[in-house]
C-alpha cells in the first residue's frame, strides 16, 4: 500500500499545525490566539482523516463484495472533535469578550498578564 497520493494532505496538514503553534507562541492577542488553536484543531483533523484513507477502498457496506473496506473510525473521531473544537472555540470567543469588557483591551501583555 502506498501513500504517494497523501502525501500533498500531510504536508497541508502539517503546515496548518505549524502555523497554528507558531501563532499561539509568538501572538500577544487573544483573538489570534484562539484563531491558532482553531488551526491546529483543523490541522490535526485532516491528519486523521488523511491515515484513515485507503486507496482504493470503498465505502464499508454489505453488498456481497469482499473488497478492500475503508475503516469509518477515523471520520467518527474526526466528526466528535469538530464538535468538540466549535464548542471550545465558541467557550474560548465567550471568555476572550469578558475578558474585553473587563479590561477594553485583548491584548495580554497591556495588562499585566504575563503569556510566559
Amino acid at each position: 500500500m502506498t501513500y504517494e497520493l497523501l502525501q500533498p494532505v500531510f504536508i497541508i496538514s502539517s503546515a496548518l499545525i505549524a502555523i497554528g503553534l507558531y501563532g499561539v507562541m509568538t501572538k500577544k492577542n487573544m483573538l489570534k490566539i484562539i484563531l491558532s488553536i482553531g488551526l491546529i484543531d483543523t490541522g490535526v483533523n485532516v491528519l486523521i482523516v488523511a491515515m484513515g484513507y485507503l486507496p482504493g477502498g470503498t465505502a464499508p457496506i454489505e453488498n456481497g463484495n469482499y473488497a478492500v473496506y475503508v475503516d469509518p473510525v477515523p471520520q467518527a473521531l474526526v466528526l466528535t472533535a469538530i464538535v468538540i473544537g466549535v464548542s471550545v472555540m465558541a467557550l474560548a470567543l465567550a471568555v476572550a469578550m469578558g475578558y474585553y469588557r473587563k479590561t477594553g483591551t485583548l491584548e495580554l501583555d497591556k495588562e499585566g498578564v504575563m503569556k510566559w
